[in-house]
């Protein structure tokens, strides 16, 4: 279960995250008003995760990548949604709501659930809201209360502000191949 509060979902694809390494040595994890904020191992962004006390222990994750991307992952060890499986989902928040919002079926440390995106003001909007109510059609799928999720946010930004806005160190090359193969050799001009 532990592991489960450090991972941060992508769409079709989990990626496993620990925090001895990578970005986990910009900061450790921190909770924040009942949420934990970390950031991904990859460097690329962060999350906030809380796991809900109620059957199957729901679990919520929040990513955030210096982008502004962001995913959205929901998961509980009763549900029986397949890894892979598409499904569209009804999402409502205080002041937003997403009907029929397209979702992808993901399972991690024996849980199912799904994960998905949304636009750039989703976190925002998150922030902002006291319930997350989430349902398939007529079905209700959770009803969650987001206490502390406005100073959640807050930390992940903070948390993806201090990564930088750089994709990290640059990657070795081969000395064959230029960093820039088109770029104008120095005293020779292109033909055009």
């Amino acid at each position: 279960m532990a592991r489960l509060r450090y991972r941060l979902l992508a769409p079709g694809l989990m990626l496993g995250l620990t925090l001895g390494s990578g970005a986990g040595a910009l900061a450790a994890p921190a909770t924040v008003a009942g949420w934990t904020v970390a950031p991904a191992e990859d460097g690329a962004g962060c999350f906030v995760t809380r796991t809900f006390d109620r059957s199957g222990d729901t679990t919520v994750l929040l990513g955030l990548d210096r982008g502004g991307t962001n995913r959205l992952s929901v998961l509980n060890a009763n549900w029986s949604i397949r890894a892979r499986e598409r499904v569209k989902l009804t999402f409502r928040l205080s002041k937003a709501a997403y009907p029929r919002h397209a979702a992808i079926g993901i399972a991690a440390d024996g849980k199912q659930g799904f994960v998905t995106t949304f636009g750039k003001d989703f976190p925002a909007q998150f922030a902002a809201t006291r319930t997350l109510d989430i349902a398939r059609g007529d079905v209700p799928v959770e009803r969650l209360a987001l206490d502390g999720s406005g100073a959640a946010v807050a930390a992940l930004r903070r948390c993806v502000a201090a990564l930088g806005s750089g994709r990290g160190a640059e990657r070795p090359r081969d000395g064959a191949i230029p960093r820039d193969p088109f770029a104008v050799p120095a005293g020779r001009e292109s033909r055009r």
